[in-house]
């Protein structure tokens, strides 16, 4: 049986070491690929990041301006209708960069 093997790896020109060379340049060029997609993906996400903030819209509240306050963190259950909008507030304070203080509904 033994004898068999042998001759079927002669057979197949079986080198240990070209294998083993092969192998890890078949490692490496999977690296290289994985490198490639991770750097694809966060160029991708940059350019998206980009679209979406040039499409943002600068907003100067003054006080006492009435504005809708958005709940982002407001999960909707299925079948239930829940604005994520609440109430108008009014705006008491306006400070730097962009930061105002609400003060509760009229």
């Amino acid at each position: 049986m033994e004898h068999k093997a042998y001759w079927a790896l002669k057979f197949l020109n079986f080198d240990e070491a070209a294998s083993r060379e092969q192998r890890r340049l078949q490692l490496l060029e999977l690296e290289e690929m994985r490198l490639t997609a991770y750097e694809s993906s966060r160029l991708y996400k940059e350019r998206v990041k980009a679209y979406h903030d040039k499409k943002l819209l600068k907003k100067n509240f003054q006080p006492v301006q009435q504005v809708l306050l958005f709940n982002s963190r407001l999960k909707l259950f299925p079948g239930k209708l829940k604005s994520k909008w609440s109430r108008p507030f009014t705006i008491n304070k306006v400070r730097p960069y962009g930061a105002v203080e609400l003060c509760n509904p009229c």
